[in-house]
């Protein structure tokens, strides 16, 4: 089976970041669009939209982007670059970490960082580890191929609510 080496997006982060989302590697769906989940079936859009209590799946994908920001909502990835053939965390070889503690280090107002799904959680744990004044919070994937439901996962995300500010930033 050939793998290709895929590489991950920059991160979504301005100076009001306060939440940090960390995924593992965007899937080939989202690759081709050059768009974080962007695969129909991943209920992401609808989980952080739910936290946040915006409908943010309605939105196209750069008003998505600018209402996280508003939000103090950040995006990114703990694999920078990886092989894998397909889109299955399970499938990824020879990760590269991203500079998850020098975005960190950049983000003055960032009281949480949130990973979703396990293999986020594991890595991103350990570049994290040892980062004072951080709340961690381990999420179930946003992915259609971990198989809960919908609403389920949502019990789990509307923690983040907690993180966001009362009020959108600047909008």
């Amino acid at each position: 089976m050939t793998r290709a080496r895929h590489v991950g997006f920059p991160p979504i982060v301005d100076a009001r970041t306060s939440l940090l989302i960390l995924g593992s590697l965007p899937g080939e769906a989202s690759l081709s669009a050059a768009q974080y989940y962007a695969h129909p079936r991943n209920g992401f859009w609808r989980l952080i939209g739910g936290a946040m209590d915006e409908d943010l799946a309605a939105l196209p994908y750069e008003a998505r982007l600018q209402q996280l920001k508003a939000r103090g909502v950040g995006l990114w990835d703990v694999i920078a670059s990886a092989e894998r053939s397909g889109s299955l965390d399970a499938a990824i070889r020879s990760p590269e970490a991203a500079d998850l503690r020098g975005l960190v280090e950049g983000l003055p107002r960032l009281r949480a960082v949130a990973f979703n799904g396990q293999l986020a959680a594991r890595l991103g744990r350990r570049i994290l580890a040892g980062q004072d004044g951080l709340v961690l919070i381990d999420l179930p994937s946003s992915s259609p191929a971990h198989a809960i439901s919908l609403s389920a996962k949502a019990e789990s995300w509307a923690i983040l609510g907690e993180f966001l500010p009362d009020k959108p930033a600047d909008r």
